[in-house]
C-alpha cells in the first residue's frame, strides 16, 4: 500500500497539519492564556489559507482512495469526541473559549460520508455546485440567523463562537473542487512530480498519520496551557 502512496500529496497534508498545529498554538496562547499577541500578515495568510489547501488535498485523495464510508464514520466520531473533551474541559477550567462545535474533523467526516453520493456528479456538475456552495458559504458569513443549530451549514447566531470552525458552506464545496483536481490531474493515479517519490519523508509522515497527530496535538496542548494558566493564578 505505501509503494501505491503519492508522496507529493502526503508531504503537502503534512505541511498543511503543520500550519494547523500553530494556528492552534496561536489561539491557545489567546484563548486560554490571554496573551494579547499581533496576528502577523503571514499568519493571517497561513490561517486562512492554509485551511482551504488542506480541505482541497482532502478532496483530491477522495478520489485516490478506498473505504470513504468507513473513513467518514471513523473522522466524524474522532470529530465529536474532540467535542466533548472541549466543552468538558471548558467547562471544568470556566473557558468557553475551548469548545469546538464544528471543527475540520466534523467537516472531513461528513464530507467523507457524502462522497458516495458525490462522486456519481459529472465533473463539470461537480465543479458548478462546488463552486455555489463556496460562493453561498461566503455570503452566510455576512449575515446571522436566530437559531443556533444551523451551524453546521455555517449559518450562525450573533456571538456563536467555536475554536475550529469549518462550517459545510463554503468548505465542503472546496472539498468538492478538490476531487474535480483530483480527477483531473490525477486521473491516472500517478504523481505529477515524481522526483518527490520517496522524499520529504518528515512531512509525508506528517500527512499520512494526520488524523492521529491531530488528535495527539489537541490534549497536549490544552493540557500544557491550562498548566501554564494555572501557574499564572
Amino acid at each position: 500500500m505505501e509503494k501505491n502512496r503519492i508522496t507529493e500529496l502526503d508531504a503537502f497534508r503534512g505541511l498543511c497539519i503543520l500550519g494547523v498545529f500553530l494556528s492552534h498554538f496561536y489561539f491557545d496562547l489567546v484563548g486560554v492564556l490571554g496573551l494579547d499577541l499581533p496576528l502577523t500578515g503571514f499568519l493571517q495568510v497561513l490561517f486562512q489559507y492554509g485551511g482551504i489547501l488542506f480541505v482541497l488535498l482532502s478532496g483530491v485523495c477522495a478520489t485516490l482512495g478506498s473505504h470513504s464510508v468507513r473513513r467518514g464514520l471513523t473522522v466524524l466520531g474522532c470529530g465529536l469526541a474532540v467535542s466533548a473533551v472541549t466543552v468538558a474541559f471548558g467547562l471544568l477550567t470556566d473557558n468557553a473559549g475551548t469548545f469546538v462545535w464544528f471543527g475540520v474533523l466534523h467537516l472531513l467526516g461528513i464530507s467523507m460520508l457524502l462522497y458516495p453520493l458525490l462522486r456519481r456528479l459529472p465533473t463539470g456538475a461537480m465543479a458548478a455546485l462546488g463552486l455555489l456552495i463556496v460562493v453561498l458559504g461566503y455570503w452566510f458569513d455576512t449575515f446571522t440567523v436566530r437559531t443556533v443549530w444551523l451551524f453546521p451549514l455555517g449559518l450562525v447566531p450573533k456571538g456563536f463562537y467555536s475554536a475550529d470552525y469549518w462550517p459545510l458552506f463554503p468548505q465542503l464545496g472546496f472539498f468538492m473542487l478538490g476531487v474535480v483536481l483530483g480527477r483531473t490531474s490525477y486521473r491516472e493515479k500517478k504523481p505529477l512530480l515524481p522526483k518527490l517519490q520517496g522524499k520529504c519523508r518528515f512531512l509525508a509522515f506528517c500527512g499520512r498519520h494526520s488524523l492521529v497527530l491531530y488528535l495527539a496535538q489537541q490534549p497536549v496542548t490544552m493540557a500544557l496551557f491550562a498548566l501554564l494558566a494555572l501557574l499564572r493564578r
